[in-house]
């Protein structure tokens, strides 16, 4: 049992699944698309899938085509849906009966200008995922200002993370929703070493 929400992003392998479903994570991401170095073809997830329980299954896309994106989810059985383009929410919202994430990459933004986009989609967004591609670090005004956003919209965390923060009280302290955290590639298959995953989801460890 974890003392906060956690999504796993950019699942590959069985290990990850299987050790962080182990640990109570809340939810696991597999990237859809081919491009992604993430990428989870559909029998290997269907694969995967088959092995994990008690977790919600997110399938992650960077589609901006909708009509691209629905055949594609069609060859996989997913809990939730992550996307990046919030022109999409609006009708996948009418389209799937799926809790819909949105990818936001906080490096395209400042932390006040985030108000204005997560009013917009609030009604269509289960989570707003903030994520950097450059590995942003929160800096002072991030620090100040999440806690004024989280009050307002359900977000999980996914940058300025490490392990040497204890990150439960972290999370409290900002007021957010949960965090969120990467897998990476197996060694070889079957051998995996976790590092900083195992270091933080162990500090959230809590006695059940």
């Amino acid at each position: 049992m974890l003392s906060t929400f956690v999504k796993i992003s950019n699942v590959t392998n069985l290990s990850d699944a299987r050790y962080c479903a182990g640990m109570g994570v809340d939810m696991l991401g597999f990237s859809l698309d081919e491009h992604s170095a993430s990428y989870v073809a559909p029998k290997k997830y269907a694969e995967i899938r088959a092995w994990v329980a008690g977790v919600r299954l997110v399938a992650e896309s960077s589609e901006t085509d909708p009509q691209k994106l629905l055949t594609l989810l069609a060859e996989y059985e997913f809990d939730a849906l992550q996307v990046e383009d919030p022109d999409l929410l609006v009708y996948l919202k009418s389209e799937l009966d799926k809790p819909l994430l949105l990818r936001v990459d906080v490096d395209h933004y400042g932390a006040d200008e985030l108000d204005a986009l997560m009013s917009r989609y609030a009604a269509e967004v289960t989570y707003f995922l903030l994520e950097s591609a450059e590995d942003a670090e929160l800096t002072d005004e991030w620090n100040s200002y999440l806690p004024t956003l989280a009050k307002e919209y359900p977000i999980l965390l996914g940058f300025g993370l490490d392990q040497e923060i204890l990150v439960s009280e972290f999370a409290e302290s900002l007021g957010i929703h949960g965090i969120a955290l990467r897998g990476s590639a197996e060694l070889r298959p079957g051998y995996k070493d976790f590092g900083a995953l195992m270091d933080i989801l162990e500090a959230l460890e809590v006695e059940g």
